[in-house]
């Protein structure tokens, strides 16, 4: 019994120990950190900072996601704004115009796929050939920060 409470002991001590060399050494090296700060008297390299925040859009992904389907504005989403943009993929595959898509309508345009991503001509497709078959997203902008201006973040 006594060894389980001199080794815990000796795990506390430890573990204080750690934490004492550990806030220690970095009160040593905040020095050195802001002594490589410029001067106050040097000229600045960046412009300041605008006084005020940019607002952030308000609309929840949702909302917005709704608002891509409300086309008339009025706050609901009819049956025939939901069906738009799939009338137009179907259209697409419906090659005759007979509002049936068919087997065989499917099969050319799934074939043509195919048939475009099998580079080799092998009858298969390896996983880099499969991975052209992938849809293309369209790529969101990270941020909608300016430009960099000429003469930014370069060192003389």
């Amino acid at each position: 019994m006594w060894r389980y409470l001199a080794g815990a002991v000796a795990a506390l001590l430890l573990a204080a120990m750690g934490t004492l060399w550990f806030t220690s050494r970095a009160q040593n090296e905040r020095p050195a950190l802001l002594a490589a700060a410029p001067a106050p008297g040097a000229p600045a390299a960046q412009e300041p900072l605008p006084d005020t925040v940019p607002e952030a859009d308000p609309k929840t992904r949702e909302q917005r996601r709704f608002g891509r389907y409300d086309k008339d504005e009025d706050g609901r989403i009819t049956r025939a704004e939901l069906l738009t943009p799939r009338r137009k993929a179907f259209a697409k595959l419906d090659t005759n115009g007979d509002g049936v898509l068919s087997f065989d309508e499917w099969v050319v345009r799934t074939t043509k796929r195919f048939d475009g991503a099998d580079a080799n001509r092998d009858g298969s497709l390896t996983p880099a050939e499969f991975a052209t078959t992938a849809p293309k997203r369209r790529a969101t902008p990270r941020c909608a920060c300016p430009p960099p201006r000429a003469g930014d973040g370069e060192e003389n």
